[in-house]
């Protein structure tokens, strides 16, 4: 059990933007109606006290849709907190900071894997075990699915090393639902570097910049790597081709079953 700490909790919607945030996104709700809030079904109800994480390589949309679901769900009345990773702590945005430096060239993929997980360790004690125990939906900007696709899949770690590290990172937490945004290399790249919203999240990804430098050959294991993470229970794969509106429309569909699926299961799982 992860002790739930103190000091640290959901933060400003307009701090994370501006890359100053050191803690998660609290979106209390209700919020006013907007595109996604009509009609909407008792299902999101049943989001509240989740943990869901999107997921996918650079150029994926995943931040996009993300967005999308905050408004959906705190427009329905469900308390949200948004988190990012690396980093939603003071700790972690001091190692965000670590692994964006270009000058730490001969970072060893296994130093590399192991601070994502401190900052893990972090953000679940301080930020993603409190809001849960607040009954709030959280939702994450990547994962330790993140972590089993780029230093697993991409970098040659063994998912059982990568999973024994993660189970002490996280104490425990786990996601109730991955959502995997799946794009080929082609598309993604078009997204990143043909300006607008997403090629300026792309600018600043440390993802993006590890990438730049790896290949094609890299990037289709790190493909690969997600793919392979899919279940069709906590892990599904969700195609992210098309038009955003499009996108959230399998988004919805996907989450939507598994949010079924929670109030028919006995235990709730």
């Amino acid at each position: 059990m992860v002790a739930l700490g103190r000091g640290e909790g959901c933060a400003s919607a307009a701090g994370l933007a501006s890359g100053a945030a050191t803690q998660g996104v609290s979106h209390p709700g209700p919020a006013p109606a907007g595109l996604y809030t009509r009609g909407v079904s008792d299902w999101v109800q049943n989001l509240g006290g989740r943990f869901i994480v999107f997921d996918g390589a650079d150029g994926c949309g995943k931040s996009t849709q993300l967005e999308r679901l905050v408004e959906l769900a705190s427009g329905s009345g469900v308390g949200v907190c948004r988190v990012r990773e690396p980093g939603g702590t003071k700790v972690g945005e001091a190692i965000r900071q670590v692994l964006l430096d270009r000058e730490q060239d001969d970072m060893t993929v296994r130093a590399e894997m192991l601070l994502y997980m401190a900052s893990r360790a972090q953000l679940c004690e301080r930020v993603i075990g409190p809001a849960l125990a607040r009954g709030e939906l959280v939702l994450a900007d990547r994962f330790l699915s993140s972590t089993l696709a780029y230093q697993g899949a991409g970098g040659g770690l063994a998912d059982a090393d990568i999973m024994a590290v993660g189970r002490i990172a996280t104490g425990g937490i786990e996601p109730d639902l991955t959502v995997i945004l799946d794009i080929d290399d082609k598309t993604a790249a078009k997204r990143l570097g043909g300006g607008g919203k997403q090629a300026a999240v792309g600018a600043g990804s440390l993802f993006a910049d590890r990438m730049e430098t790896k290949g094609d050959a890299y990037r289709e294991r790190v493909r690969v790597g997600y793919r392979k993470q899919v279940d069709g229970a906590r892990c599904v794969l969700v195609s992210a081709a098309g038009e955003p509106e499009a996108v959230f429309e399998r988004v919805v569909e996907a989450i939507q079953a598994r949010a079924v699926a929670w109030t028919a299961a006995p235990d709730g799982s």
